[in-house]
């Protein structure tokens, strides 16, 4: 490195706020097929039951992914997580992920589960580096346009 050039800050994790709803809409829509509104990203995540978090830029400007996921006591479900394309791949995903499960845990959540696409091997390598193993799956069960319906893999996590 350039003995002058600083290091890139790190990104931060914070409490979802509905003012990063589009933010969040554009996000998920890039990175799948049947994208969710602002709206319906909003709506989730005032949910009582919901625990939402955003990942940001270091000056906290910008959205680079989210993750919501549904508490019920003991049990929880990732509803969904999704780094920006742009910024995948630096374990930003991780971080994200850790964070939920980690406040998961200080709410009382021992088991969480989530739901792949059988084919998204990035996603599954993540799961398992974090302790989740697969215990179901649903054929054909996400539409992909042009292509047959790929499986859902059902994956579970006990917490500590």
């Amino acid at each position: 490195m350039w003995p002058f050039a600083k290091a890139p800050a790190s990104p931060v994790i914070r409490l979802f706020s509905g003012s990063r709803a589009a933010a969040c809409a554009a996000i998920h829509a890039k990175a799948f097929h049947q994208g969710w509104s602002a709206q319906e990203i909003a709506d989730l995540a005032a949910e009582p039951s919901v625990l939402a978090h955003v990942a940001l830029d270091s000056k906290e400007k910008t959205v680079l992914g989210f993750s919501l996921a549904r508490c019920a006591g003991q049990e929880a479900e990732i509803l969904t997580i999704v780094i920006d394309p742009a910024s995948q791949g630096g374990g930003l995903g991780r971080l994200l992920l850790q964070t939920q499960l980690d406040a998961m845990l200080v709410q009382g959540v021992r088991e969480v589960f989530l739901e792949v696409e059988a084919g998204n091997a990035a996603a599954l390598a993540l799961y398992k580096r974090l302790g989740f193993s697969q215990v179901g799956e649903r054929k054909a069960y996400y539409a992909r346009p042009g292509q047959p319906p790929a499986t859902a893999l059902i994956l579970r996590r006990e917490q500590a």
